[in-house]
């Protein structure tokens, strides 16, 4: 039985020694460095005339709401609490009935 329980333990510590090596053997792959291609050079001259007209004006939305800094956030939610709870009348806290 104590065969069967080391082989367990040490189960888990192979696997992430594999999985170490696998990640450090992906970062070695992925770092190498890459054939650089020719160099070529091209010239291009581009002559554009673009004319600009003013922006129209902006429109007001209606139906955003108005945000004051002194005012509540219209936009957070409406809480709705349950309501206070009324002591019954004829219970009389802190008097005993004999």
């Amino acid at each position: 039985m104590t065969q069967k329980n080391r082989l367990l333990r040490k189960a888990p510590a192979v696997a992430g020694i594999a999985a170490i090596i696998a990640m450090g053997a992906f970062t070695a792959s992925c770092a190498s460095e890459e054939k650089e291609a020719p160099e070529t050079t091209t010239t291009t001259t581009t002559t554009t005339t673009t004319t600009t007209s003013p922006a129209p004006p902006a429109s007001p939305t209606e139906n955003a709401p108005r945000l004051d800094p002194h005012a509540p956030n219209p936009f957070s939610p409406t809480v709705h609490g349950p309501p206070p709870q009324v002591p019954n009348p004829s219970d009389h806290h802190g008097r005993q009935s004999n």
